[in-house]
């Protein structure tokens, strides 16, 4: 049977000093878990706090990113831990007798909510960097306020992990999607058209070499590439790894190269339709255009369904019967303020189908239910014999 303890609850010698010392902290499910495991184990997970004076702080584990926020509580909560002024308890009439002392008193708790990464500045940093044909090893320059030209320091992969808020793995996806290249330790950006040639040539010497494009050996591609094209070793070798999966070889061998078929032929067909952005294309024409690119053995890959999120449809009406046609319209380049997306997209369009905006909100939203969230938010929803449309809430002017 346990033993009745009495408490003698008072306030701290110090508590006016601690006033505002101690904060509670809410852990959301897969940290606890992650939290209790590695007591478990030797492994240590690591969380830093990230973000400048002028940002909203985050919080990152090695994979994921959390909103850093402060929730009033209805009811206030004390902080009592043993009086540090007398740490021993003593008996009283053979009763345990310790002294609590309130320490501080909280009336909000720090809550850790799902975010997705804030690599938004990651294009302003690397303005004026661009890798492309020709202008490889050129330095990037920048001019002052005054006019004066100057060589622009560099932005390297560790500056990037100090300064933007993103755990290290999404960051590393962030700068794999956005195809941003590492040399020596700097970050590049390779120019669109310039990956659009790499990638043809892998596809073209694929078929030449009579190399299996789901185990591909990577030394003759990357030779073929050099020789051939002037093309270094280094980058072709990042393209590489950027469509698909590098099983490694011996200590001589660069590996085989298990490529993402799909991936290749998407980043392809974007390379085609940016040329499109302020001039609508033939939606035949483009796919025609498309297909070509990436030859026989994977014409058959082509599909507008790998596009989703990157273009706009509409018809020429003038024709007979109307054509469809295709605007480039990437969701990269809309803000990443939910309310300024929103009023972009319905600029663009008075009212979208529910399967065509949400495709727009995938790099804004966590999951699908944080996605619905938003729409709820910024949009309404009607339903017709055609299906589901949404239109704004708000009133935008263009």
């Amino acid at each position: 049977m346990s033993q009745a303890i009495e408490l003698d609850l008072r306030f701290s010698s110090s508590s006016q000093s601690e006033v505002g010392s101690y904060k509670l902290l809410e852990l959301p499910g897969d940290l606890c878990k992650l939290i209790e495991a590695s007591a478990e184990g030797s492994s240590r997970p690591s969380f830093t706090i990230k973000g400048s004076p002028e940002d909203d702080a985050v919080l990152c584990t090695a994979d994921k990113t959390y909103t850093i926020r402060s929730v009033v509580l209805s009811n206030s909560v004390l902080v009592v831990t043993p009086d540090p002024a007398d740490q021993d308890a003593y008996e009283l009439d053979d009763e345990p007798l310790i002294d609590i002392a309130i320490r501080d008193q909280l009336s909000e708790v720090i809550e850790l909510v799902p975010c997705v990464p804030r690599l938004h500045k990651l294009n302003q940093f690397l303005k004026g960097r661009e890798y492309d044909e020709g202008h490889e090893d050129e330095e990037s320059m920048s001019e002052d306020e005054d006019g004066t030209v100057k060589k622009r320091p560099r932005f390297t992969y560790e500056d990037a992990r100090r300064t933007l808020q993103a755990s290290d793995a999404e960051l590393d996806k962030g700068l794999r999607d956005r195809r941003v290249l590492i040399l020596k330790g700097e970050l590049r950006p390779i120019a669109p058209s310039h990956l659009t040639t790499i990638l043809e040539l892998l596809l073209t010497n694929l078929v030449s070499l009579s190399l299996p494009y789901t185990a591909a050996s990577i030394s003759p591609l990357v030779t073929a590439l050099e020789d051939e094209h002037d093309i270094r070793r280094d980058v072709t070798r990042q393209v590489i790894a950027w469509f698909g999966n590098i099983k490694q070889g011996s200590q001589d061998d660069m590996g085989t190269w298990e490529m993402d078929a799909d991936a290749v032929v998407k980043e392809v067909g974007l390379g085609i339709l940016r040329a499109y952005r302020d001039e609508p294309v033939f939606e035949k024409e483009f796919l025609d255009q498309w297909r070509k690119a990436v030859g026989d053995t994977f014409e058959e890959r082509v599909s507008l369904a790998l596009l989703a999120g990157n273009y706009l449809t509409s018809t020429d009406t003038l024709s007979d019967p109307p054509i469809p046609l295709l605007t480039y319209f990437p969701s990269a380049a809309l803000p990443v303020d939910p309310s300024a997306r929103f009023s972009e997209l319905f600029l663009v369009r008075p009212r979208w189908k529910a399967d065509e905006i949400t495709h727009f909100l995938s790099d804004i939203a966590v999951d699908s239910k944080e996605r619905d969230k938003l729409l709820l938010k910024h949009a309404r929803a009607i339903t017709d014999p055609t299906g589901i449309w949404y239109t704004a809430r708000a009133k935008y002017n263009a």
